[in-house]
């Protein structure tokens, strides 16, 4: 399958951690760092399923329920006002709670977005790192730059922004390309100096049947266009199903329903080719679901329910994360989307995952894996919300295949052993080969081994490449090697050896990375700084751990 056209490239910055000075910190703590460290009681640390049992378990994230989430979220919301002060924000700005995450030690990373002046900032986005004492000692940013424009007032209609936006979504092979959303006026702060400019949303569709939620940013003074990037996230895994399976159902009258009430919720819904809507819900009279073939639309729906209920337990055992976005509420699931739609996709709109059928309606593309990549758009949107264009959108889909991967593994199952290779099964190319590989991303014809100034010019599926390299390689290590029946040989930028720390370990780091350390504009150079951080918060600054994750960005030409 081929990607979509290629992402305008991001610009580079550093995502910095800026230490309050002593003499703030004696001063006193805001009101929200103490609600903070008081909001939530009786906490367990322990750690479960693939979680490395050498990390320092007091930076490893708790398991919080859906209301101590919600107790931390009311608490940081309720002194926002102080936490802009102490700051030392401009008195236009104003910060709205995101996300709130509470280690063991009790130390809680709360992710804000701002405003500037009633204006969403596109690129404002911070996190604020608060100790268990309640001071402040740190805050991560997605830009260095002072947020100030000169005036709220457009120069340039909103009308004259729209239609800028279409003619993008055209450009770009949208099929009835159409304005979702009106222009909007933001402060764009994702690149450059901040700026007064709109945002339009442009739905349709894109050339492969992929629905498009195309936003374009211009400027508001001259109409330039100053960036674009899709907001439905697509990825393809394997069709290959998952033998006999145990689902969550739950019965309703006479009839069992695709419903799965122990985790949170998760519904599995029949398009029956459509292209919008939920669909119809999944009930059968017996609850015995599907019969392994594509040809019974009820199959497609076990795998897709199954690998949702596996990338749950997953995140819940091995992430301590509540569901996608940390509240316990679960997605759902649509199956049998278009027609000989070769794709599936994930939409923060819905909160959803989608399935096409592949080629000729045989291979629906609803394996574990690819369950768990879809899943993870949506986390990565919950938590660091990786700008989907660029260096930051290659982020944003290595994380989907690396989290994917992951689940592959913690599956476990006998009918799709864990690897390193994605969309393996589906056999897309026709000759038996993956879609990427993650030892040597190259392999596929598209994708970048290793960072380049230009890689933010390729397509976020491509410039993916050396971040799933860079997990091969903290995970495996270089070199020649045999994991579950596949080999391997992954090379490296400098010719060093890499040795790995393991998958799960290296699963714990990219989480806390991901998750307190990266923001929407994070690139590669940020994201090495803030996997090495996630490294010492959980082994030390002088473990082998934190080492290798140095080693493995140098194995790909980050330093």
């Amino acid at each position: 399958m081929s990607p979509a056209s290629p992402q305008p490239p991001t610009s580079e910055r550093e995502t910095r951690v800026t230490r309050i000075s002593r003499s703030q910190r004696i001063a006193g703590s805001i009101a929200v760092a103490a609600l903070l460290a008081t909001g939530v009681s009786t906490l367990s640390a322990t750690s479960a399923g693939a979680s490395p049992t050498t990390a320092t378990v007091g930076a490893q994230a708790l398991a919080l329920s859906s209301n101590q989430h919600a107790d931390l979220l009311r608490a940081a919301a309720a002194d926002t006002a102080g936490t802009a002060r102490e700051l030392s924000l401009g008195s236009k700005e104003k910060l709205v709670v995101r996300d709130v995450i509470k280690d063991a030690n009790g130390t809680t990373h709360t992710r804000y977005e701002r405003t500037y002046d009633g204006l969403p900032v596109l690129g404002g986005d911070l996190i604020v790192h608060t100790a268990k004492s309640g001071s402040v000692s740190g805050v991560t940013k997605a830009t260095k730059a002072t947020i100030k424009v000169a005036s709220t007032t457009a120069a340039v209609k909103p009308a004259a922004a729209q239609q800028k936006a279409l003619s993008a979504a055209k450009s770009a092979g949208a099929d009835k390309a159409a304005t979702d959303n009106a222009p909007r006026k933001v402060i764009w702060a994702a690149t450059g100096k901040p700026t007064l400019a709109y945002e339009t949303v442009i739905g349709g569709f894109q050339d492969d049947g992929t629905p498009s939620q195309l936003h374009v940013v211009t400027d508001a003074a001259t109409g330039k266009k100053l960036s674009q990037w899709q907001a439905v996230k697509t990825g393809t895994g394997n069709s290959e199903y998952s033998g006999k399976v145990t689902l969550g159902t739950t019965k309703s009258g006479s009839q069992y329903q695709l419903n799965d009430a122990a985790r949170g919720g998760h519904k599995t819904y029949n398009l029956n080719h459509g292209t919008s809507g939920k669909g119809t819900l999944f009930t059968d009279a017996d609850d015995t679901w599907g019969n392994g073939a594509a040809s019974n639309a009820q199959t497609a729906a076990v795998d897709a329910h199954y690998g949702a209920a596996e990338t749950w337990d997953f995140y819940k055992n091995v992430l301590k994360r509540n569901g996608i976005a940390g509240d316990g509420k679960a997605s759902y699931s649509r199956v049998h989307y278009g027609n000989s739609y070769v794709n599936a996709f994930w939409d923060d709109s819905c909160f959803c995952m989608t399935y096409g059928d592949g080629s000729g309606n045989a291979d629906p593309l609803t394996a574990i894996d690819v369950a768990g990549h879809e899943m993870s758009h949506g986390l990565t949107a919950a938590t660091a919300n990786l700008d989907y264009t660029g260096e930051s959108g290659g982020l944003n889909e290595a994380t989907s295949d690396i989290f994917g991967t992951a689940v592959e593994f913690y599956a476990n199952n006998a009918s799709d052993p864990g690897d390193y290779l994605i969309g393996e099964k589906i056999d897309i190319n026709g000759d038996g080969t993956p879609l990427r590989y993650m030892d040597k991303p190259s392999k596929d014809g598209g994708s970048a081994d290793y960072w380049s100034s230009s890689l933010g010019n390729l397509d976020v599926h491509y410039s993916s490449g050396p971040a799933n390299h860079f997990f091969y390689l903290l995970s495996e290590g270089s070199g020649k090697k045999t994991i579950n029946g596949v080999s391997y040989d992954s090379p490296t930028s400098n010719g060093s050896t890499v040795t790995g720390i393991g998958r799960d370990k290296a699963v714990q780091i990219w989480y806390k990375a991901l998750s307190t350390y990266m923001t929407s504009t994070t690139n590669y150079a940020a994201a090495r700084q803030a996997t090495l951080k996630a490294a010492g918060d959980l082994y030390g600054t002088t473990s082998t751990e934190y080492k290798a994750v140095g080693a493995a960005w140098s194995g790909i030409n980050v330093k």
